[in-house]
């Protein structure tokens, strides 16, 4: 008996040590929630350039792995275990638009795709140039 309790105790005392050391990385639902978050935000300049009638900008800025709101200030920071990169417009009515999705009062865009990644599996979320529409689509693992 006493030693299955010494057993127990050190099975415990490794466990206590080694369960914190395992990575751990985003879940799939948690890995869907962002892209959800980033199309809701992008969602959210349209529809402000739509009624405020002002061009909106969605800023993309894959170093720091982050998607702001030109209209709200608000932002999704992506965990460092998904991957991220972003399709944009090089120049938008002239201007540079390189990281940035611009809306205009009108609701056109300029238009793009951000590409999320982890684990085999990918989602972009894409911007439609002429309509400003947003969608959540499945793509190939980057």
């Amino acid at each position: 008996m006493l030693e299955t309790v010494c057993a127990l105790a050190i099975i415990g005392l490794v466990s206590a040590v080694l369960v914190p050391a395992i990575p751990r990385g985003t879940s799939r639902t948690a890995f869907e929630s962002y892209a959800v978050k980033i199309a809701a935000l992008i969602k959210q300049d349209r529809q402000y350039a739509l009624e405020r009638g002002v061009m909106t900008e969605t800023l993309i800025d894959p170093a720091s792995r982050t998607i702001a709101s030109g209209a709200s200030g608000a932002s999704v920071v992506l965990p460092r275990d998904v991957g991220f990169s972003a399709v944009l417009a090089r120049a938008c009515r002239g201007a540079p638009a390189d990281q940035s999705i611009r809306f205009f009062p009108s609701g056109l865009s300029c238009g793009g795709s951000l590409i999320l990644s982890r684990l085999g599996f990918s989602l972009q979320i894409r911007v439609n140039w002429l309509t400003g529409g947003v969608e959540i689509v499945p793509g190939d693992a980057a």
